[in-house]
């Protein structure tokens, strides 16, 4: 059987050669993302293993053999998950490689933007000494923190801010009252999570329902102090509604490792905003989090050419 990998990002693929061809499968890698390059790579594949390239309907349907398209990573919005379903194709992601960076990468910003150290520490290179540059400032130990969406990383930011003495709240229409209240996190709707938090992290994954969940409108309930910060998906966020609660002063600040398109030019007016903290949509990056990911995704492929059910698809039950 055939395995092609369609894009890559990695130092190398040793791994997933290893693994996939130890088990008795054929290996092919490629970097194409647009759709008259991908459909003759992919259309007698076994098995798809993608990044960022684009698999789209069209791509899906030249697929003759294809059991399984699997992400590198947890969001498979480059995927076309309901033609795969009409074709019988597990859609397959990869989502526990990166709990503890993206909970880190988020925590951080939180704490950052919370405490306005950008600021702080851009005055103060400038000669200005003392606090003046950031009032005002609240005790983090007095804040609300909301969580959009309930999933694996935000309870472990729940798990780590709420040791800061926050109070957490999260909004997720498929919520698990019971994991909630095992971590001491009250389910809200949206509307009051945005009322509410002073400090909000976006997790939620992003689909149909989710683009845009936090527009002009939505940005209007946010108070004058709060910190929005997005290490899920850029689309969940209007950036041009964000962008003007920023420079209109509507918000405190923003922490954006995501981006509606990626990947943006050194203009973007979020990477020269001085209450904002931007990265690279590299909140999951570690060593240990990329040998994990290429290890997962190459069993997962395996484990499915063997005829086994997959261990996390999205598409299918």
């Amino acid at each position: 059987m055939k395995v092609v990998i369609t894009d890559y990002q990695y130092e190398n693929i040793d791994s997933e050669r290893s693994i996939i061809t130890g088990a008795g499968y054929e290996l092919f890698d490629y970097q194409v993302k647009t759709t008259p390059d991908l459909i003759p790579v992919v259309k007698d594949a076994d098995a798809v293993i993608t990044q960022y390239s684009d698999i789209n309907a069209e791509v899906i349907e030249h697929m003759q053999n294809c059991k399984i398209i699997i992400k590198y990573g947890i969001g498979v919005n480059n995927i076309d998950c309901e033609a795969a379903s009409k074709k019988g194709i597990y859609v397959c992601n990869v989502p526990d490689y990166g709990v503890d960076e993206v909970s880190d990468h988020a925590c951080t910003m939180l704490l950052a933007l919370g405490k306005k150290l950008p600021i702080l520490a851009k005055s103060f290179r400038k000669g200005e000494w003392g606090y003046s540059s950031v009032v005002p400032l609240l005790r983090l130990s007095e804040c609300t923190l909301g969580l959009v969406g309930f999933g694996r990383i935000p309870k472990m930011v729940a798990r780590k801010m709420s040791a800061f003495g926050m109070k957490v709240i999260a909004y997720d229409p498929y919520i698990n009252e019971t994991a909630a209240q095992e971590l001491n996190v009250t389910p809200v709707t949206l509307e009051q999570l945005l009322k509410d938090s002073d400090l909000i992290s976006v997790h939620c994954p992003l689909t149909k329902d989710t683009y845009h969940l936090i527009g002009k409108e939505e940005m209007t309930l946010l108070k004058p102090n709060a910190i929005l910060v997005n290490t899920a998906r850029g689309g969940i966020i209007d950036e041009a509604a964000l962008i003007e609660a920023l420079q209109n002063g509507k918000i405190s600040g923003a922490g954006v490792d995501v981006f509606e398109n990626e990947p943006v030019t050194p203009e973007h007016p979020l990477l020269h905003m001085d209450n904002v903290i931007a990265t690279p949509h590299s909140a999951w990056y570690s060593e240990t989090a990329i040998h994990t990911l290429q290890r997962k995704v190459a069993e997962e492929v395996v484990n499915v050419l063997n005829g086994n059910p997959p261990f996390n698809c999205v598409n299918m039950k």
